[in-house]
């Protein structure tokens, strides 16, 4: 987690630099794909060679180490810094002046995705519902496998549409589909309900991730990508932890569909202050 701190908010910043705004949805959206695609071939690779060599614990972590070496090296032979920022735009970013200087749009931003995330609870609440609904304790890791093929087949494409037709009705539509998805895992009964449900959220990433990146980028100055980006996962981050304790508060007290309820209650809340400021981002 610490080194996902560190690399995320540049990541993203470092996109937002390479591209111009008329195919940065794509751009993000591609990242999105690429990453979630590594994110299940990733546990898959490990599982193949763990059966085959035996649970040879060492060999596995050194092949992991060969990817890494490769990104590493990608990174420093592809990878430029932009050249047209002045020395003065690059001093001192981290000062409450430089941040008062970001726009509206940016902190209306930062507080949907605080409000979304405060109901985006650990996906280990969506893997308990799942056991609830009687899918076998050895199908349960698969469920995450459906989730993260969905993410990944749809976040290019969606994010090539926002190109062209806008971003902000397709993330607002990312969100809502949350909240149905959180209604349906409130109330789902059978296992073949909650495969769907997984794909669904998939769906929704890939609605909604990739999306809420291009918004940012588009509402901040190029000098101050880096820090806004850094504020905007410091938001997002501070969120996670009171989610996932007032998740297992509810979990125990009133059960899961309370949970659930209230997680799709966020993201509603969340849809709200989206189309209230909506006029923000119809243009960008």
């Amino acid at each position: 987690m610490r080194v996902q701190g560190i690399r995320v908010a540049p990541r993203d910043a470092l996109v937002a630099d390479s591209t111009n705004a008329e195919v940065r949805g794509a751009a993000y959206g591609l990242r999105q794909s690429l990453d979630t695609i590594g994110a299940f071939l990733g546990p898959l690779a490990a599982f193949t060679l763990m059966a085959t060599s035996e649970n040879n614990f060492r060999l596995i972590f050194w092949l992991a180490l060969i990817p890494g070496f490769f990104a590493v090296a990608l990174l420093t032979v592809g990878v430029r810094e932009p050249t047209s920022e002045t020395q003065e735009n690059r001093s001192n970013p981290l000062q409450w002046q430089t941040l008062r200087s970001l726009d509206q749009r940016y902190w209306v931003l930062v507080a949907v995705a605080l409000l979304f995330n405060l109901g985006n609870f650990s996906n280990a609440f969506l893997l308990l519902r799942a056991e609830q609904t009687g899918i076998s304790a050895s199908l349960i890791p698969l469920t995450l496998m459906v989730m993260n093929i969905a993410y990944s087949f749809s976040a290019y494409p969606i994010e090539i549409l926002s190109d062209r037709v806008g971003k902000f009705g397709l993330l607002v539509g990312g969100f809502l589909l949350y909240a149905l998805v959180y209604l349906g895992f409130a109330f789902v009964q059978t296992p073949w309900q909650v495969w769907g449900l997984f794909a669904l959220y998939g769906l929704h990433l890939g609605m909604s991730k990739g999306l809420l990146l291009a918004l940012v980028a588009n509402s901040i100055p190029a000098n101050l990508r880096g820090t806004a980006f850094g504020f905007f996962n410091l938001a997002v981050g501070l969120a996670l932890l009171p989610a996932s304790l007032l998740a297992g508060g509810l979990w125990q007290t009133l059960g899961a569909e309370a949970t659930f309820i209230t997680g799709s209650l966020f993201a509603i809340a969340a849809v709200l202050l989206l189309v209230i400021n909506r006029k923000k981002y119809l243009q960008i």
